[in-house]
């Protein structure tokens, strides 16, 4: 049956890109967390972002492919890495991203179970700082991006540090993201550009842990500004309203409900 996995597919390869600026020891953290995978993914390259600290030096002893990107940016650095990819699935992570065991597994089973599937993400949980605020911080930081972006969208967005997505799909979108404007988020671009045409899921078992510097690290409005940005850079044309229903007439009604397994 269309959409759904035949009796003894094998799971697609998984490159996992990692863009990274001057964030070594984070890096080290995340390359070991995927090195201890139960299938491990086929490649990880490591975007450098023109660090000045030993970011590439830690990507080559972690065994990942490296590859240098001089103009400083969150969506060029992160598409340098999504062209050099040799999979069928491409999965993103920052650097600060600590994935489970089961991770790459996890993502891999979401595309051989279902061949329509362009791209899916999940939540994560932080990792770090006084253990009585990491559940409360998710309430105020991750839920509100993924309820007010849902709703900015009209589907549910991709999450930059834990996502993963078609290599064709990909390929597919690329020319139309702005990945020049700094401003930009880079998941919430590519949200846009992939929620109309394309399969996008929210699956809630696909958790990685993410550190809580965003509460100190004075980039809180910051973020604020380039999500608003993001948002009005494709408003009026991609409002959510125009959005349904243009994937109501392509037949594309397997959009963003959240999926359990």
């Amino acid at each position: 049956m269309k959409g759904q996995q035949r009796p003894g597919r094998p799971l697609p390869r998984v490159s996992v890109v990692i863009p990274v600026k001057d964030d070594a020891r984070k890096l080290r953290q995340c390359l070991a967390a995927l090195a201890r995978q139960d299938v491990v993914a086929h490649e990880v390259i490591v975007v450098d972002n023109a660090s000045s600290d030993d970011s590439a030096s830690v990507a080559h002893a972690g065994g990942a492919r490296v590859i240098a990107e001089p103009r400083v940016g969150i969506g060029i650095a992160s598409a340098a890495g999504y062209d050099q990819t040799r999979c069928e699935v491409i999965a993103r992570l920052d650097a600060d991203s600590l994935p489970g065991p089961g991770w790459v597994a996890a993502v891999a089973r979401q595309f051989a179970a279902d061949s329509e599937l362009d791209a899916v993400t999940g939540p994560a949980r932080f990792n770090d700082g006084p253990a009585v605020l990491r559940r409360p911080a998710i309430f105020v930081y991750l839920v509100p991006y993924f309820v007010l972006t849902s709703l900015a969208l009209g589907h549910a967005p991709l999450f930059g540090s834990n996502m993963a997505f078609r290599q064709s799909a990909w390929r597919e979108v690329r020319e139309g993201l702005h990945l020049e404007d700094w401003l930009v988020h880079d998941d919430v671009d590519l949200s846009f550009h992939l929620g109309i045409g394309h399969s996008v899921r929210f699956c809630p078992s696909i958790v990685v842990g993410i550190s809580m510097r965003p509460f100190s690290d004075g980039g809180g409005l910051l973020r604020l500004r380039r999500g608003f940005h993001t948002i009005f850079l494709h408003w009026p044309d991609e409002t959510p309203w125009r959005r349904i229903a243009r994937r109501v007439r392509r037949g594309t009604r397997r959009w963003a409900g959240p999926r359990v397994g």
